[in-house]
């Protein structure tokens, strides 16, 4: 998702509660529009406003992380779901020849909203080295 080049927010990585100014954490809350395609009580996955791709879904944790960068042994069990939810939504989407997950973490790598999330890419060739 591309929302032009986002300063990083003051906030506590393990936060339980959303963030004010996180884009993400408005979509998890219901006050942003998204097309949800999944949801459960941990997390949220919509389809990007921007595709890159034919399939092009985020798939964010309800929680606020700011990034993979600062994830712990807590976030375990949530970083699990996440890629077995991104497996079961490329199940339903069945992009043709397969599909890429790809998180970005950190402004250099790419990461323009500081709430974790990963893209699930497909429908398309993906080329090798990425970027």
């Amino acid at each position: 998702m591309n929302l032009g080049r986002m300063s990083k927010p003051e906030t506590n990585p393990g936060a339980a509660e959303p963030i004010r100014d996180c884009p993400f954490c408005r979509i998890a809350a219901g006050a942003a529009p998204a097309q949800i395609v999944f949801q459960d009580e941990e997390i949220v996955a919509f389809r990007d406003i921007h595709p890159q791709a034919p399939t092009h879904i985020l798939l964010i944790p309800r929680r606020h992380i700011d990034s993979l960068g600062v994830a712990n042994s807590e976030d375990a069990v949530v970083l699990g779901r996440l890629m077995l939810a991104a497996a079961q939504i490329a199940r339903q989407e069945r992009p043709a020849d397969g599909f890429r997950v790809v998180i970005n973490t950190g402004a250099g790598a790419g990461q323009s909203v500081f709430h974790l999330h990963l893209h699930l890419l497909g429908g398309r060739r993906m080329a090798w080295p990425p970027g």
